[in-house]
């Protein structure tokens, strides 16, 4: 099997329709896993990890732009990401490995649309916007149409990622992520829920983001929970009241990692947790 390294998004295209049954990527941290296991086997692999405008984080008045090839490693470091987005950057700590995240991507984890997928739930949190870009031209669409369900995505044929666009936190802004995994460490989620909240001084919620992993088909958000917080004070019984809310949000499966109902209760006590951030228990 032969692989390509165009140095150029327009090489890429070139090199694209010169080999039209290869398969792209960028670290390769799933898909070496599905050649090894013999699930997928292209007459031709195009690596991406050349193509330094795939790998910029830059500014565009208030969005953060991200290149959709940055590694893991480098967003956790980055000082821009730290200050305006630290939910995504608590999830991206705690995706697999050091060498996973060293060699690992945003634009790939996005691609892979697992549901237990560590960044996307921060990425849905956030707003994100997913920048694709084929040899005509991009576009963009939100991360909630972009995923359409376990595994699948809104990409057009020869067409990829290229960007993570990104607003600016507002102030009194509070993050968290947090999972449950069979291990400290290296572990799949069973379940986990990525919280961002706009807070007034008086310890009110002006605003909720909430977004679960592991939960259902694709991550499972709830504008129905979210305006219920608008407005209350957050504390434990205003969260153990929406518990109902949580359990009827949530759908998740058996699988050899948990029980549907273990998953549920997990859901919900994640969501319970969140008092913690009147506590100080968040990051800003």
């Amino acid at each position: 099997m032969k692989v390509l390294l165009p140095e150029i998004l327009e090489m890429l295209w070139e090199v694209w329709e010169q080999n039209p049954g290869a398969e792209v990527y960028t670290g390769g941290t799933d898909l070496l896993v599905k050649l090894r296991e013999g699930v997928t086997w292209p007459p031709a692999l195009i690596c991406l990890e050349r193509i330094n405008a795939l790998r910029q984080i830059w500014e565009e008045e208030d969005t953060v732009v991200i290149g959709a090839g940055t590694p893991h490693t480098a967003l956790i470091r980055h000082p821009l990401i730290q200050v305006e987005f630290p939910v995504l950057v608590e999830a991206l700590k705690v995706l697999g490995s050091p060498p996973i995240r060293n060699m690992g991507t945003l634009g790939g984890n996005i691609a892979t649309a697992s549901p237990a997928g560590d960044s996307l739930p921060a990425l849905y949190v956030l707003n994100a916007e997913i920048v694709l870009t084929d040899a005509k031209g991009s576009r963009t669409l939100p991360i909630h149409e972009f995923i359409t369900g376990p595994g699948q995505t809104g990409l057009g044929p020869r067409e990829i990622i290229t960007g993570i666009r990104l607003k600016k936190t507002a102030p009194y802004t509070v993050s968290r992520y947090e999972k449950v995994g069979k291990r400290k460490a290296m572990a799949i989620a069973v379940a986990s829920l990525a919280t961002c909240l706009r807070l007034s001084p008086d310890g009110r919620i002006e605003s909720a983001r909430l977004a679960w992993g592991s939960a259902g088909p694709a991550i499972v958000t709830s504008p129905e929970i979210e305006t219920a917080m608008s407005g209350q004070p957050l504390t434990p019984e205003l969260l153990r009241g929406l518990i109902p809310a949580v359990e009827r949000e949530v759908s998740p499966i058996d699988d050899i990692r948990a029980t549907a109902v273990y998953r549920r209760k997990v859901a919900a006590n994640l969501f319970l947790r969140l008092s913690g951030i009147s506590e100080g228990g968040a990051s800003a």
